[in-house]
């Protein structure tokens, strides 16, 4: 069997079978295949796509590259929670610290940024000295002591997963369902988690621009997680606005940790508590979502969740000052507030325009080996229904150069679209799959 046959078997539309997908991606994992033949078999399964059964034996190769996590005998039940990517979206920073907080332990392993949408790992090393990068055994002891990881996946887990999610940030296969479904479930299968929570995007800042989209992807992965003994619920929720107010790795640290402490935007709270009531249900704590929502809430206000967010971020080595004080966290240089140019509502904030200039001015990565600057990013001031008055704050732009804050301000305008008569707020979520 050679590597060139399994690509030119689906660049012309053919269905590989289980035997050809373990091989190619066992080859690849141990560097017998290489990084451009990868890109080649990738970009043809973007184009000709895989059926469910090449898509679960794809997650079922690339579990088996490395370990896998056995927590029955760490703790009773380990709930984990994934999305899917999105702009603004910091939920995993709040959503698990408050089910923590509850007494069900969520250990998660997460990634770095991926295209225009930032990475979970990304945001948390805007805290100094906190790691990503726990073995196995550290992973284990802290979900056994605090019982809240969040981690990158180490070597031994899915390595092909991880060699696989850096090439596709660079080669433009990162939409691609079947690729999408076997990368999440393969690191969650890998984890261990008896219970998972998919947070799937859908619109204009997604990855899945349409509800049909997002369905396909989340019976898929709800299907793979249960065809493996997983309990696995999913929810459509909406990313054609961003998600809260902030977009950037240091602004989305700030505003986790408003939130956490009582304040924080209304639908990135909101969002949060009804992740944290599926996870709490998912995860046997309560019985009922209601019951859920009512243990989420009560572990924000009574600062738990915050307490727990702290603990997490001592355990794996942060300074805690930082999230404490907040006005610790370095500034971009080139920060400027733009006022709305006219009166009337907002129609639409298109997220993926927010998303892409927060990447051109250096909160994520165009390729593998450039740097984040955690400082840059935007404040987007208003939700889409709102009414705007004509020189009221619409947003604000941080920057490291002039150059980048003048293309930014006028890239975030043209992303906000108007009308003259009152328009509906969108909703935050379309649906629940799996239930």
């Amino acid at each position: 069997m050679r590597a060139v046959d399994v690509i030119i078997k689906k660049r012309d539309h053919g269905e590989l079978t289980q035997e050809e997908i373990e091989f190619f991606i066992q080859g690849f994992t141990r560097g017998e295949i290489t990084d451009y033949q990868a890109s080649a078999w990738a970009m043809a399964v973007l184009l000709n796509g895989m059926n469910d059964r090449e898509t679960t034996d794809l997650t079922l190769a690339i579990t088996h590259t490395g370990d896998i996590l056995d927590l029955s005998g760490v703790v009773p039940i380990a709930v984990d929670k994934h999305s899917t990517g999105g702009v603004g979206d910091k939920t995993t920073l709040v959503a698990e610290p408050i089910v923590a907080a509850c007494g069900l332990a969520v250990g998660k392993m997460s990634g770095h940024g991926l295209g225009f949408s930032g990475g979970t790992l990304d945001k948390m090393e805007a805290i100094p000295g906190f790691r990503t990068n726990l073995s196995q055994a550290e992973f284990i002891e802290q979900l056994r002591s605090v019982g809240l990881v969040l981690t990158g996946q180490t070597a031994d887990l899915a390595p092909a997963d991880g060699k696989l999610y850096a090439l596709r940030d660079v080669t433009g296969t990162v939409d691609s369902i079947p690729l999408i479904a076997s990368s999440v479930m393969s690191k969650k299968i890998a984890a261990g988690a008896q219970a998972i929570v998919l947070d799937v995007k859908v619109g204009v800042g997604a990855f899945m621009q349409t509800l049909d989209e997002a369905r396909r992807l989340s019976q898929l992965m709800v299907s793979i997680g249960l065809l493996c003994g997983r309990r696995v619920v999913a929810l459509l929720s909406d990313m054609n606005q961003p998600l809260g107010h902030a977009v950037g790795n240091s602004l989305e640290v700030i505003e986790a940790v408003q939130t956490l402490r009582g304040s924080g935007p209304a639908d990135f709270r909101e969002h949060c508590l009804t992740v944290a009531s599926h996870m709490l249900m998912l995860g046997e704590k309560a019985e009922t979502l209601a019951e859920g929502r009512r243990m989420a809430e009560s572990a924000l206000k009574n600062g738990l969740a915050w307490q727990t967010f702290r603990k997490l971020v001592a355990a794996q080595g942060g300074d805690v000052s930082f999230v404490d004080d907040v006005m610790k966290f370095p500034s971009a240089p080139f920060i400027e507030m733009v006022t709305a140019q006219r009166e009337g509502y907002l129609l639409g904030i298109h997220a993926r325009e927010v998303g892409e200039t927060s990447l051109d001015l250096g909160a994520g990565r165009a390729k593998k080996s450039d740097l984040i600057d955690h400082s840059v990013g935007i404040m987007i001031h208003h939700k889409v229904g709102d009414r705007v008055d004509k020189d009221k704050p619409l947003f604000t732009v941080h920057a490291n150069s002039h150059e980048k804050l003048e293309q930014a301000k006028e890239r975030l305008l043209a992303a906000h679209q108007w009308s003259d008569k009152p328009c509906q707020p969108l909703p935050l979520f379309y649906g629940v799959i799996g239930e």
